[in-house]
């Protein structure tokens, strides 16, 4: 009875010690009641605990539960195959076919709501607005650097095997000065120079009182006889062409101050053009504001031309000189780059259409063309001889070549502008501005905004005098630059 009594008693012990080991298994640290994870899905449950206590009231949520590791993936790591994922308490499925917003379980809604998704934003992107003084450019003058635009000429034709070609010979250029009595340019005069054949060459000075002699297209002999007549007289200077590079001749009197400007815009609107286009539709009235301001007693009226190419919805707009420069503005606002289709454009009706717009005789006479195109080949010669009638007209050209220019529309732009007195201007990539802009063969300029380079080369035209930039308005200079001059040849 003894010894039976002890068994009973322990099998007692035993039961005890097990139940209690039971209910110890079963509480958090804390001594709350938390449920057991459930096995994976594939796995037979296991067989229900013994009941618990009754647990106290939930006093706050209970620690995540680490899922179960995918089939394959060492637990720790991570893997594509997990299906599930255990987040602050909320399980939230993976589902490829739907919008990626949380499902939660009914038990897990109750500890934690999901967090919103931030739909991505699918409206397309507005262009920027064009703003003023974002083109960039440079500028070279042929006239001024004879030698080289000689250079350059003789390596283009030799690689063209096309002698028909417009050029001129600035090596042999010779520049007549006109000064009134007290020494200033006198400008608008005439000049008169004598010829062998053909009858004599008349021409008018510029705002600087000079023009400019291009014995080879201007057919001279070996001498000439340089006349200017005024009031008082004519004077006369015989010249010798070749030795002879300068001449300079006084008249007799005063000579009266410029006080009228006139503008005509003729712009390539072809397809490639876009860009720069809705730019200088805000370039051109800081412009003009900065003009006014510099000369604010000069009469300055602006006219426009845009031309595209034949077979297009049209193939020259004009707009007449106004003095209104906004109107002038609306009038651009108001077009837009279209057409084209191959590289050539209509460059020469375009001229031919600004040759008939009624000029001042006493104004400044200027031409800005912007293009990325040359003429038609079969039209190149009618395109050089717009350009002699603007040289006898006193009419500059001042080309802007706008991004992809090739080499032919270079070398025509550049006879244009060196013909007719003037800078060949060419825009660069330093306002990141449209299309690629090809680099001009040219030995050295300097870079700044476009309205700053417009409004100092037109300055220059109105006040008979080369404006350079100012230190501040250099954005970098490209070779060895001397106010326009390229040294050391």
């Amino acid at each position: 009875m003894r010894i039976r009594s002890i068994v009973t008693r322990s099998a007692v012990a035993l039961l005890l010690a097990s139940t209690a080991i039971t209910v110890i298994s079963c509480s958090t640290p804390g001594g709350e009641y938390a449920p057991t994870a459930p096995p994976p899905p594939m796995a037979p449950p296991p067989p229900p605990p013994p009941p618990p206590p009754p647990p106290p009231p939930p006093m706050a949520p209970p620690p995540p539960a680490r899922p179960a590791p995918a089939e394959g993936v060492a637990d720790g790591g991570t893997g594509e195959g997990v299906d599930d994922i255990v987040v602050t308490g909320s399980r939230i499925r993976r589902d490829g076919e739907t919008s990626g917003a949380p499902v939660i379980s009914g038990e897990d809604a109750r500890i934690a709501a999901p967090t919103p998704i931030a739909t991505p934003d699918t409206r397309p992107a507005q262009p920027p607005v064009p703003q003023a003084g974002l083109l960039t450019a440079g500028d070279y003058d042929d006239l001024l650097n004879p030698t080289w635009y000689a250079d350059y000429v003789g390596r283009y034709l030799q690689k063209q095997r096309d002698s028909a070609l417009p050029y001129v010979d600035t090596r042999e250029a010779i520049t007549i000065a006109v000064r009134d009595v007290e020494g200033r340019p006198a400008p608008f005069v005439e000049v008169t120079v004598s010829r062998p054949e053909g009858g004599p060459l008349k021409l008018r000075t510029l705002a600087d009182g000079t023009v400019v002699l291009f014995p080879g297209l201007d057919r001279l002999g070996r001498t000439a006889d340089v006349a200017v007549e005024d009031a008082e007289g004519r004077s006369t200077r015989r010249l010798t062409v070749g030795p002879d590079r300068r001449l300079e001749i006084r008249t007799s009197h005063r000579v009266a101050q410029v006080r009228a400007f006139d503008l005509l815009m003729v712009i390539d609107a072809t397809g490639s053009m876009g860009d720069e286009m809705e730019y200088l539709k805000r370039e051109i009235a800081s412009i003009m504001a900065s003009l006014a301001e510099r000369h604010p007693n000069v009469d300055t009226r602006i006219g426009l031309i845009v031309y595209r190419d034949n077979g297009d919805q049209y193939v020259v707009r004009d707009f007449p000189f106004t003095g209104d420069v906004n109107a002038l503005v609306r009038q651009l606002e108001a077009q837009r780059a279209d057409g084209g289709g191959d590289y050539p454009e209509a460059m020469d009706q375009a001229l031919d259409r600004a040759m008939d717009y009624p000029w001042r005789d006493n104004a400044v006479r200027s031409v800005v063309l912007v293009a990325d195109a040359p003429p038609h080949d079969d039209r190149i010669a009618a395109t050089w001889e717009q350009v002699q009638e603007a040289r006898a007209r006193r009419i500059q050209i001042t080309p802007v070549a706008a991004s992809g220019v090739g080499d032919q529309a270079e070398f025509v732009m550049r006879a244009a502008a060196a013909a007719t007195q003037s800078r060949y201007l060419f825009l660069t990539d330093d306002s990141g501005v449209g299309n690629p802009h090809a680099t001009p063969e040219v030995k050295c300029y300097v870079v700044t905004r476009l309205d700053s380079l417009l409004r100092r080369v037109l300055d220059s035209q109105i006040s008979g005098r080369r404006i350079e930039p100012t230190e501040n308005e250099v954005i970098r200079t490209v070779g060895p630059y001397d106010d326009g001059v390229c040294t050391p040849k």
